[in-house]
């Protein structure tokens, strides 16, 4: 499909999707439970497949899970997270979840949260999702 026939804004199913992978992330960096790069796919079935990708480097995972996504058979949306780092206010870098997210026929999306206290359970803090901008969908 061509790019300037893809639908802009985000579906309440993808919406969904991306927010239970996101809340997943959190709980895991509140416990201080390490994870490499997660994905969820949802298929037209209504099925979601869940991986994570830990075992080569942060790039190598990343294009990895986003190569996963083309794979799956009937895949109409997903959701990626990962840890990374975001410019702050004042060009500081700080500590975010990083989501990408997606469905058929859309414009992919980016969002991120600025995250502190990892490992320190109830001391564990994060921002509101800030989007990030557009991203290539990838299916």
């Amino acid at each position: 499909m061509a790019e300037k026939d893809l639908r802009e804004g985000v579906s309440p199913e993808t919406d969904e999707l991306a927010s239970t992978l996101m809340g997943d992330a959190l709980d895991l960096m509140a416990a201080g439970e390490e994870f490499g790069v997660l994905l969820a796919v949802q298929c037209a079935d209504g099925d979601v497949r869940s991986y994570e990708f830990e075992d080569d480097g942060p790039e190598a995972c990343l294009e990895g899970a986003r190569a996963q996504v083309a794979s799956v058979e009937g895949a109409v949306r997903y959701a990626i997270a990962y840890e990374g780092a975001v410019a702050a206010e004042g060009g500081a870098y700080a500590d975010a979840l990083l989501l990408e997210f997606g469905e058929r026929g859309y414009r992919g999306y980016s969002a991120f949260s600025f995250v502190d206290g990892k490992g320190s359970g109830e001391g564990f803090t994060w921002t509101d999702p800030a989007p990030a901008g557009e991203t290539d969908p990838l299916i």
